[in-house]
């Protein structure tokens, strides 16, 4: 499926943007990519032709955003301080300028969005589901990460903390888990080759989902599952599959 593409001017990161859409009509879902940082990686790795059917079917309408995530986790020359506020930046920018835009393509103007990645995307899609429920009613986290002071070069300043889903999700209570109880996460990970530390994390989060009774589902794929995009291709097409295709 050919997709458009756009430059999307952003004042919380001081430059345009990158963004990719596919489809005509459907359920809003924004995929975040991994660690590359790429719009057009879904693209380039095969994504869009695996959900090919269900953006022909008008299930799903899908906005590729570019992120900094090389900036903000995988950069080695830069502090943790400085590496959080880039992330927080880019954190305004989806939800100042990329909702925003969303929900006027779709002609929903208080429409809630899906949320889909895979690597560091996973982490992505979790915390913007987590943190921000109302808007975000739905996350699908692929082999993802979850502890983040490991990409901060153990920094762990108080700004990190909402933004590191194995530090607050246990301490949820209240009025605030309340309000994540409104959004689902299907949590996705393999045992095979190049999953270390994801599977592990993501069985961690799972388990203080079920203690805080936020909804979730756990899929846990075999040793022939890999951290790869063959794999990742599978796992989404059947999960987004499940959630749109009704």
């Amino acid at each position: 499926m050919d997709g458009i593409y756009e430059r999307i001017p952003s004042p919380a990161m001081g430059r345009e943007m990158h963004v990719w859409r596919y489809g005509w009509w459907g359920a809003p879902v924004m995929a975040f990519p991994s660690a590359a940082g790429f719009a057009h990686e879904w693209q380039k790795e095969g994504m869009i032709d695996a959900l090919d059917p269900l953006l022909r079917a008008g299930k799903i309408k899908l906005y590729c955003p570019e992120s900094n995530v090389a900036e903000a986790f995988t950069r080695k020359d830069e502090g943790g301080a400085t590496k959080i506020a880039k992330h927080q930046a880019y954190e305004r920018f989806i939800l100042q300028t990329m909702v925003p835009m969303i929900r006027r393509d779709c002609n929903l103007p208080n429409a809630r969005i899906g949320v889909v990645g895979c690597s560091l995307g996973g982490l992505y899609a979790a915390l913007f589901a987590l943190k921000h429920p109302d808007v975000f009613d739905y996350a699908l986290c692929m082999s993802g990460r979850y502890e983040i002071t490991q990409f901060l070069g153990g920094y762990s300043g108080p700004e990190v903390y909402f933004d590191n889903p194995l530090a607050f999700v246990p301490n949820l209570s209240g009025a605030a888990l309340e309000r994540v109880r409104r959004t689902h996460l299907a949590m996705v990970c393999g045992t095979g080759k190049w999953e270390e530390g994801c599977i592990e994390e993501t069985i961690a989060l799972c388990d203080a989902f079920r203690e805080k009774g936020i909804p979730h589902q756990r899929d846990i794929w075999g040793k022939d599952s890999a951290h790869h995009w063959s794999w990742w291709k599978k796992q989404c097409l059947l999960h987004l599959s499940r959630r749109y295709s009704v």
